[in-house]
C-alpha cells in the first residue's frame, strides 16, 4: 500500500490529505487569518509558517513523516512545461523562491514538499501546474508580433477529467479529442486533442468568456482609452479585469447561487447577465470545436459552476450538444488529481520528469 500525503496552499488556507493507495483516508483545509498572513510581505515569506501549520496536521493525525511513499505538491508558478508529474528539483525550488513567473500561494506546494523530501528522503512531486503549454504553435500567434498567446489554465482538473471520462468509455486519454470546459472563479475552454491541450483561453489573465470574477476578452480600444482615462491606476485596472470583472462588476457578487436566488426571484438583470456568461462560454466551446475540426469525442463540463444543471449546464447543454455528447463532472477535487499522479508514478504507470532537464531541452540555462 502506497501512502501519499498532498499539500495544496491556497490565498487563505492550506488544504491537506492523506490518501492511502487511492482511498482518501483523512482531508482538512486548514484556515489561515488575515491577521496571520498579512505580516508577510511576499508569499514565499509564508513558507516556515504554512510548513508548520502542515506538520502539526500530520503529527496530530498520528502519522510519521517517514511513513509515507511520496509528498506531493499543488504546482506553482514556474516556466512553461508539457503536461506531467515532476520531481522537485533545485530549479524548481530556485524557480518557485524567486516568483520568477509571479507571486502565488501555489508557489508553496512545491516548496514545502521539497523541504519535506530533503528531510526524509522520499520523493517529493508536483503535478500539472497551471503554466502546461502543449499549444500548436499557430495557437500562440495573438496577430502582433509584440504579444503571444500564453497557455494558463486549469491543467490538474482539466487532465484529471480528461482521463476519468476515457477510464470511462474504456480508451486511452492519448486516443481520443474532447472539449474540456472548467467552470470556476475563473474558466478555461480546452481542445484535448490525442493527449494535448493544443488550444485553451489564459485563464488567469482574463482572456476567453467573462466569469464570476474575470471580464474575460473585452473590446480592445476601449480598453486602451479607459487605461488612459486617468481613472485608474495600474493596480486598479488589473483588478477590474482580474478578481472585480464578470459577474462581480455586473450583480456585486461571485456567487453562481445568489445570482440564481436573484433570478428567482424575478431579477431579469440577473438573469441576463448569467445567461450571457452562458453564451460566451458557448462561444468558445464552438471555437474549440472548430479547433478540432468536429472531431470531438465528448465535451465536458467541469468546475463549481458546473452544479447548476437547472439553469447554467442546462442552456450550455441545449446550444452544443450538436456537436458531441456532454459529461457534467462537477467540482475539482485537485487533492485527489494530484494523489492519483503521485500513485501513477509509484505504480510505474507514469514516468516522472525532471524540471531541470525540460528546461535544458528549451535552452534554458540550468
Amino acid at each position: 500500500m502506497f501512502k501519499i500525503l498532498v499539500i495544496n496552499p491556497g490565498s487563505t488556507s492550506t488544504k491537506v490529505a492523506i490518501f492511502e493507495d487511492e482511498d482518501e483516508v483523512l482531508k482538512e483545509k486548514l484556515h489561515h487569518s488575515v491577521e496571520e498572513l498579512n505580516i508577510y510581505e511576499h508569499v514565499v515569506d509564508q513558507l516556515d509558517f504554512r510548513e508548520g501549520v502542515v506538520r502539526e496536521f500530520i503529527n496530530k493525525a498520528g502519522y510519521s513523516l517517514h511513513s509515507f511513499s511520496a509528498f506531493i505538491g499543488r504546482g506553482g508558478l514556474i516556466d512553461p512545461v508539457p503536461s506531467g508529474t515532476y520531481f522537485v528539483d533545485e530549479l524548481m525550488v530556485d524557480t518557485l523562491q524567486k516568483a520568477k513567473n509571479g507571486e502565488h500561494a501555489s508557489n508553496l506546494g512545491g516548496l514545502i514538499v521539497y523541504r519535506l523530501s530533503q528531510e526524509t528522503g522520499i520523493p517529493a512531486f508536483i503535478a500539472d501546474p497551471v503554466v502546461v503549454d502543449e499549444l500548436d504553435d499557430i495557437a500562440r500567434v495573438s496577430g502582433h508580433p509584440d504579444f503571444e498567446r500564453r497557455s494558463i489554465f486549469h491543467a490538474l482538473n482539466q487532465k484529471a477529467v480528461a482521463r476519468e471520462v476515457a477510464a470511462q468509455v474504456g480508451k486511452r486519454y492519448e486516443d481520443m479529442s474532447m472539449i474540456i470546459a472548467h467552470l470556476g472563479g475563473g474558466i478555461s475552454i480546452a481542445a484535448h486533442r490525442k493527449g494535448r491541450v493544443v488550444d485553451v483561453n489564459n485563464a488567469l489573465d482574463g482572456d476567453g468568456p467573462f466569469s464570476p470574477e474575470r471580464s474575460g476578452t473585452l473590446p480592445m480600444t476601449q480598453l486602451i482609452d479607459l487605461a488612459y482615462s486617468g481613472k485608474f491606476t495600474y493596480a486598479e485596472l488589473r483588478r477590474r479585469i482580474v478578481g472585480r470583472g464578470g459577474l462581480v462588476a455586473y450583480l456585486g457578487t461571485n456567487d453562481a447561487r445568489e445570482v440564481v436566488r436573484r433570478m428567482e426571484s424575478g431579477d431579469k438583470y440577473a438573469e441576463e447577465v448569467y445567461r450571457a456568461m452562458a453564451y460566451q462560454i458557448i462561444k468558445w466551446i464552438g471555437k474549440m470545436a472548430a479547433v478540432l475540426e468536429g472531431n470531438v469525442d465528448f465535451i465536458v463540463l467541469t468546475g463549481g459552476l458546473a452544479y447548476d444543471n437547472k439553469y447554467l449546464v442546462k442552456w450550455i447543454k441545449e446550444k452544443v450538444e450538436f456537436i458531441a455528447p456532454v459529461k457534467v463532472l462537477p467540482g475539482g477535487d485537485e487533492e485527489r488529481a494530484l494523489a492519483f499522479a503521485a500513485l501513477r508514478v509509484l505504480k510505474g504507470e507514469e514516468e516522472p520528469k525532471r524540471y531541470s532537464e525540460v528546461m535544458s531541452k528549451k535552452g534554458v540555462i540550468v
